[in-house]
């Protein structure tokens, strides 16, 4: 089975929704499987002023450029095919990121939605050089430990998103979305009813499929089963609502479809670590 590695476990700074980081011309020497075909279940932003080392994503090989902005999507298959030096400015960002409340309008950007299915920008001098003075400033922030550190770096990450998908519909026109394969059928289908049906059986009656051979197509195409899929969106939910309600955790278990909040208490800390309560003391910590 291809591996999937979270923001957390790659992480050099513990945060699981987003990180910035500069690469300074050393080889990468993280990531201990990256050399092994696996997945990313986060975006990843790769704005690369030297480089030359040779990746795939999914079944397109390419060599790193200079000045060049690289971006990536959850659960496409990885490979780099050797280690070698890179310069440039990174920014990795979670799924559970771009579901926060003052986040979710950046998922309809093209860069984001990529309808053309691209890997790579090309860009000009005086686009690379706008497209390195955000990331600068989002890396100062990032370093930092000002007030507010979270909602600049949401600001500036919203500004950076903008501006991409402006060059990304001048350099791949304006497309319309591909035909949704089963997946993102699936994921179209979570979003719309992930607290009522917490089963894959009820997803299967809408796709008008089998319970097991939803599992065996999404596994296939993501690397994760049919309910982890719902899992995960119902755990967004959840941390979504204990970041932003003063909803007590019975409150919550009744609102997410939970029979009783013993159980709301037990799954959810399964799934994260942390007590809900917990988790809301931590996140509000961060966002402070």
């Amino acid at each position: 089975m291809i591996p999937v590695y979270s923001l957390l476990e790659n992480s050099i700074t513990g945060n699981p929704l987003i990180e910035v980081i500069r690469a300074s011309g050393t080889a990468a020497a993280r990531e201990p499987g990256f050399l092994i075909p696996h997945r990313k279940n986060y975006y990843l932003f790769a704005l690369v002023k030297k480089g030359g080392s040779r990746h795939w994503v999914d079944s397109l090989p390419y060599t790193l450029q200079p000045d060049t902005f690289y971006f990536t999507t959850p659960q496409q298959v990885h490979l780099k095919e050797e280690r070698k030096p890179v310069e440039g400015i990174f920014v990795r960002f979670s799924y559970e990121f771009l579901q926060l409340e003052e986040n979710r309008a950046l998922t309809g950007l093209p860069i984001i939605q990529n309808p053309a299915e691209g890997h790579t920008l090309t860009l000009s001098k005086e686009e690379m050089l706008e497209a390195e003075d955000i990331l600068e400033k989002m890396l100062v922030e990032f370093q930092a430990d000002g007030s507010w550190k979270n909602q600049m770096l949401t600001a500036l990450l919203r500004v950076f998103v903008i501006h991409m998908s402006r060059i990304y519909t001048r350099q791949y026109g304006e497309q319309s979305a591909p035909k949704r394969n089963m997946l993102q059928r699936f994921q179209v289908l979570i979003d719309a009813h992930h607290l009522e049906w917490h089963d894959v059986a009820s997803y299967a009656r809408s796709l008008h499929l089998t319970p097991d051979y939803l599992n065996d197509l999404v596994k296939r195409q993501s690397g994760k089963t049919a309910i982890t899929h719902i899992h995960e969106r119902l755990l967004v939910e959840a941390k979504r609502r204990l970041l932003y309600t003063e909803a007590s955790v019975k409150e919550l278990a009744d609102q997410l479809g939970f029979a009783d909040d013993a159980y709301f208490n037990r799954w959810f800390r399964r799934l994260s670590g942390d007590t809900p309560l917990l988790y809301r003391t931590k996140i509000r910590e961060m966002y402070r």
